[in-house]
């Protein structure tokens, strides 16, 4: 059977016709946060077969696997790559209505021009034709980023992280900037004191520092983030459940330290104080530096301890969680902005029931000085859909301004995942070109189209002071 995916996919009027296909379908790719592996990118990677290219990693098509009964062997395991594949294609029919039908044939038709849609009787044929373009020079690593007109790809790095392969990427000529990003989520990581104390002998090691005191772990960090500023880097990240903003600020942040160091559990006031400490500092040395800062709020993740155990962390088993996100994080934003020290800020939200506490949020810490200084971040991982993207906009639009959005962003480790922001433009040229149709925007063409270009690629590329 032939692809459903035309020109005018989810298109529906022609108004939205009209502005995806004249101001948003020939944009550049600016992809400022994602999970791409520096390595592959260095070493220009070839894929041997497709499901090296499109499994490895990839825990949505790992979960909708699981879920329709397949064996972990032919997901994760020692099953032949064929065999995965043939799974995967087995998969494919019963994904319809989750995005993964979207996105696999998008992904198809864009980088292999694979016009069959995917299931059991065209899997032989599509492994085959895919497997035998992923041979040739147009589809490495590098080649599939210049494919997609990507400008800017902005990786995720430990602090520790040697940036080994940023500095090889940067000694070679490659028309797509690779940018570290700073995400330093295991420097106040210390439900676990056991682990945490092996990371802080791994921080002491890069950074030639003895780790004794509170003072000795930010000055460590600065080290780090002064390495990654060296090397290009102008984006933080962080992965929260919440923000922190303690009870009790009279505790002593030195006697908890030295707790952790002596690998003794700490009690939740404490846990919680130590990590509003060590975000607190981070952030202004942020600010300091005049970096971005991203914050993705939300997750439960690792819920299933015995698949932990088995396959570790990021294997498709975390969930949307239900915290209460507006107190502490107001008072977060608060305990910067009052001395100055609030960077430029982005919000990503798990739960879409969170969608206009962020909207408001947002509003209330920017201050004029930079255009959408704090914004509301595009729809992520679980509500990295349509419905979830329309709820995102929308909410956005009717408590902020939509015409100061930074856009889409793939937050993805895969190479074939760029059609994603294609699947965004579309969606936001539909949104807009309903309004216009219904009568509740003027049919001005050349303004709205203004503000679709603008959040697909200019205000991001202003926003992060991109020239590209």
């Amino acid at each position: 059977m032939q692809t459903f995916i035309t020109e005018d996919f989810l298109l529906q009027n022609e108004f939205s016709k009209r502005l995806y296909h004249g101001f948003a379908k020939d944009l550049p790719i600016i992809d400022y946060h994602c999970h791409l592996s520096p390595k592959d990118i260095a070493l220009n990677r070839k894929f041997r077969t497709i499901t090296e290219a499109w499994l490895e990693g990839d825990h949505y098509k790992w979960r909708a696997m699981r879920t329709l009964g397949i064996k972990e062997k032919d997901i994760t395991g020692d099953g032949s790559d064929l065999e995965k594949f043939q799974q995967w294609a087995y998969c494919v029919p019963h994904t319809m209505r989750n995005p993964l039908y979207h996105w696999t044939h998008l992904e198809l038709l864009r980088y292999f021009n694979v016009k069959e849609l995917l299931e059991p009787s065209s899997a032989l044929s599509i492994y085959t034709k895919t497997n035998d373009m992923l041979q040739t020079d147009e589809f490495t690593t590098r080649s599939l980023l210049q494919k997609m007109k990507v400008k800017l790809v902005g990786t995720t790095d430990d602090p520790t992280d040697t940036l080994e392969y940023h500095s090889q990427i940067a000694s070679v000529k490659f028309e797509t900037a690779i940018l570290p990003s700073f995400r330093p989520d295991k420097s106040f990581a210390v439900e676990n004191p056991t682990s945490y104390t092996e990371y802080l002998q791994k921080l002491s090691g890069v950074t030639g520092s003895t780790i004794k005191n509170f003072s000795d772990l930010i000055a460590a960090l600065e080290k780090r983030i002064e390495f990654f500023h060296n090397a290009g880097c102008r984006i933080s990240d962080h992965g929260l459940e919440q923000f922190y903003f303690p009870q009790d600020r009279s505790l002593k942040i030195e006697d908890i330290f030295k707790k952790l160091l002596a690998g003794k559990t700490i009690n939740e006031d404490e846990r919680v104080f130590f990590k509003f400490s060590v975000l607190l500092e981070l952030c202004r040395l942020y600010h300091k530096k005049g970096w971005v800062q991203q914050f993705h709020v939300g997750a439960i993740r690792n819920t299933n301890e015995r698949m932990l155990q088995k396959l570790g962390p990021d294997t498709g088993f975390d969930s949307i969680g239900d915290f209460s996100q507006a107190q502490a994080m107001a008072r977060f934003f608060n305990e910067l902005d009052r001395t100055n020290q609030l960077t430029k800020t982005i919000i990503y939200n798990l739960n879409p029931s969170d969608n206009e506490v962020i909207g408001t949020m947002i509003g209330n810490f920017n201050d004029g000085s930079v255009k959408g200084k704090i914004q509301f971040g595009s729809a992520w991982w679980f509500l990295d859909q349509k419905d979830g993207m329309e709820k995102q906009i929308n909410a956005l639009s009717n408590l902020g301004l939509l015409s100061c959005f930074i856009g889409m962003l793939t937050d993805s480790r895969s190479f074939l995942s760029y059609p994603r922001h294609e699947y965004f433009r579309r969606i936001l040229c539909n949104l807009i070109g309903k309004d216009v149709v219904n009568g509740e925007l003027p049919w001005d063409e050349k303004w709205l189209g203004k503000i679709v270009g603008d959040v697909c690629y200019y205000n991001a590329r202003e926003y992060f002071q991109i020239n590209a």
